[in-house]
């Protein structure tokens, strides 16, 4: 019992991270998976009652039909979601099918183990395991399968555990009235092919993740790795790089100068000599770039919560020659932890800080742009600083963008907004912020490729169709960032 939970539960998750992953808004997507699967669970408490003869042998086939579908979901959906139009029918059929699966294993063995023990004694027993399974699932999911195997792996190893506990069945039951050994044989020889054909998808499970994710991200794949919090992919295509989280583009190598240019330089020009740079986010070292052709820095703190991100922006060649090592640069610190719990333990006064995480499609990214954080920011930010914000795109998402900026202002700042053509992205909006209003600005750079003076003007002036709206502010408590954001590119998909 204390298996065969502990692998229902992991299928749970793997399937709910999966969707997740490739449909984004993991609140939405947790949230209905769970209820979906608990709902099938009771269907197949109900569906037991219809087996009234050969339970041994019906248990040992539901375990290795839990051990083939639950197995293969993470793998499959991936797949599914790279080939095929149908996703979400294959992904709530998975879900279902699992979830029907798991839902018989208790009442079946419960029935088969009631010559043996006292009732009160083996529900006690029975549940106590049960539940104790959940905990270990869960646990291990996010502490050990997750970090150091992957989705596919996680899900094909729980597969092997109902394999053996289906094995096992076969052998312990083998004596018991009602069985035959040649039910039990049978189930033997399904058990093995069954923990053979999870143990070859498990050897291969790097080769079938890069084949779907080849065809999901339309390039060849030349590093992927999961990190406790997302999925890393670097993808080589003709004439540069993009670079995926969760199967949604961060940057291409082709036009990344201009958003990071962008990014840092207006901010950067608001001050007479900044030293002190504070960034969030920006785990590729590609804001770092831009802010060290300012020769007054002397300090740059990155906060980047995935250490797997800075990690490879370090060591990769591809994103080495990108960044210029400059996450190795001796004025660089990278912090890896969440901003909303590293920033406040900051010293104060920096000169510029860039915020530069992704867009906030889950709660948890949103409480990133909401009004509790931006006055953590302003607690960080010197008298003369100057704060800037990637904040989506007026263009695709206007609601969103003018929520950011409108909750920004709401925080005590002064705002003056501006946007960017991105080839890769389309119009893509900042805020820049300060505590009084800029009172000068100091010439750019020499070395830039896209920003002159001209070209960063023209930045701050919105057409009509980009123009302010009104919006509620995006407060810790409501998140009405997260549904304008969902909203808005939900259409576009």
């Amino acid at each position: 019992m204390l298996v065969i939970a502990t692998a229902g539960l992991v299928y749970e998750l793997a399937i709910a991270a999966v969707a997740s992953y490739v449909l984004g808004d993991s609140v939405r997507q947790f949230s209905i998976i769970i209820g979906v699967y608990l709902s099938a669970l009771g269907l197949g408490a109900y569906i037991s009652r219809a087996v009234d003869t050969k339970l041994e042998a019906t248990f040992v086939n539901v375990e290795l039909g839990a051990a083939l579908i639950g197995g293969f979901s993470a793998p499959l959906l991936f797949l599914a979601f790279a080939f095929s139009a149908a996703f979400e029918l294959i992904l709530y059929t998975t879900v279902v099918l699992v979830g029907v699966l798991v839902g018989l294993e208790l009442p079946l063995l419960i029935r088969i183990l009631e010559r043996e023990f006292a009732f009160k004694d083996l529900i006690a027993k029975a549940l106590t395991f049960d539940y104790a399974g959940a905990l270990f699932g869960s646990l291990g999911f996010s502490l050990f399968l997750v970090p150091k195997l992957g989705l596919v792996r996680a899900s094909l190893v729980c597969g092997l555990l109902n394999a053996a506990a289906a094995f096992g069945a076969t052998l312990l039951l083998d004596n018991r009235e009602g069985t035959t050994r040649r039910q039990m044989r049978l189930g033997r020889l399904q058990s093995v092919i069954v923990f053979v054909l999870l143990s070859v998808a498990l050897v291969e499970a790097d080769r079938i993740t890069r084949f779907a994710e080849n065809s999901m991200l339309g390039g060849e794949v030349v590093s992927a790795e999961s990190s406790p919090y997302q999925r890393l992919a670097l993808v080589a295509r003709p004439g540069g790089h993009d670079f995926y989280l969760n199967g949604h583009l961060q940057f291409s190598s082709l036009d990344e100068h201009r958003y990071h240019e962008a990014l840092v330089h207006p901010a950067m020009t608001s001050v007479v000599r900044p030293r002190r740079v504070l960034i969030g986010g920006g785990g590729d070292g590609l804001g770092v770039r831009e802010v060290l052709k300012w020769p007054s820095v002397e300090e740059v703190v990155v906060v980047d919560l995935d250490e797997a991100v800075t990690q490879l922006a370090r060591s990769h060649p591809v994103l080495t020659a990108l960044n210029r090592h400059s996450l190795s640069d001796p004025r660089v610190r990278v912090v890896n932890r969440d901003a909303m719990v590293a920033f406040p333990e900051l010293a104060p006064g920096f000169d510029v800080v860039l915020l530069d995480f992704p867009d906030p499609s889950s709660y948890g990214l949103g409480k990133l742009y909401s009004q509790r954080f931006y006055g953590i920011v302003k607690r960080a930010l010197g008298d003369g600083g100057a704060l800037a914000v990637q904040a989506t795109s007026p263009e695709l998402a206007r609601r969103a963008y003018w929520c950011v900026v409108n909750t920004i202002e709401s925080s005590g700042f002064v705002t003056e907004p501006y946007h960017v053509y991105l080839p890769s992205f389309g119009d893509w909006g900042y805020v820049l912020a300060t505590k009084s209003g800029r009172s000068q600005r100091a010439p750019l750079p020499g070395s830039l490729k896209y920003l002159d003076e001209a070209t960063l003007e023209a930045l701050f002036h919105f057409p009509k169709d980009m123009s302010r709206l009104s919006t509620e502010i995006n407060r810790l408590s409501t998140q009405a960032l997260v549904g304008y954001y969902l909203d808005e590119w939900g259409r576009l998909n």
